[in-house]
């Protein structure tokens, strides 16, 4: 069994019962987080989609105090790495097999400078198999017609978490079109309500997907879903 933890934004924990891995780790200054960063004792990964300080976020802090392993493209894990964290660099299209399971980069249309202006390489969406299942973190992006190739040759997914927040992202109307696209079995929102530039209403994809024929589901933040 897989099981989603939303910490709110980007941020997503995935636990198959022996390995944990935790997307995009901005929990300070994100008032939606139902945890600190020290409240993680152990991961395996700190999986980092882009540069930007909101999901590079704790992830130095979280992973040297659990010993987790970054991955994210080379130019984070370089960052990373010159702060003491330990890390794996991939880059697009490239995938690597872990003890916790596999991972995967693919595009995203988006920016990846860092906290301070640093530049930080393309932003990335991942593809994690873990326990069995497929979920697809897209990161921050636009819509995009290779997401039709994602869900084609990369699926079937089982998850597909999605941006709907607009201004820096794809809007609700973009990320129902992206569901099509992907064809995950249920597709999730992210990156809504954190700051009031990217205000969303997550129930409204919902129905909007399920008008498509679709499945999507809203998990709040602190709350979790079992992969199916």
């Amino acid at each position: 069994m897989v099981t989603l933890r939303y910490h709110g934004h980007d941020c997503w924990e995935v636990d198959d019962g022996s390995h944990r891995v935790l997307f995009d780790p901005f929990l300070s200054g994100n008032s939606l987080a139902t945890v600190k960063p020290e409240s993680f004792t152990k991961l395996d990964a700190v999986i980092v989609t882009h540069g930007h300080g909101d999901h590079v976020g704790d992830a130095a802090a979280i992973a040297k105090r659990t010993g987790a392993l970054v991955v994210a493209n080379y130019e984070i894990v370089s960052y990373l790495e010159a702060q003491g964290c330990k890390g794996h660099p991939l880059h697009i299209g490239g995938g690597r097999q872990f003890p916790f399971g596999h991972v995967k980069l693919t595009i995203a249309h988006h920016g990846s400078t860092g906290p301070k202006g640093e530049s930080l390489g393309n932003p990335v969406g991942v593809i994690l198999t873990i326990g069995g299942k497929k979920i697809y973190h897209s990161g921050d992006t636009g819509l995009f017609l290779d997401m039709q190739l994602i869900g084609e040759a990369w699926g079937p997914l089982d998850v597909a978490l999605l941006p709907i927040g607009d201004n820096f992202t794809m809007d609700i109307d973009d990320a129902v079109r992206a569901t099509g696209f992907l064809k995950a079995k249920v597709a999730i929102p992210m990156h809504y309500n954190t700051f009031d530039l990217i205000k969303a209403d997550p129930a409204e994809f919902v129905r909007k997907v399920e008008a498509a024929g679709r499945k999507a589901v809203v998990v709040k933040p602190g709350a979790t879903w079992q992969v199916g």
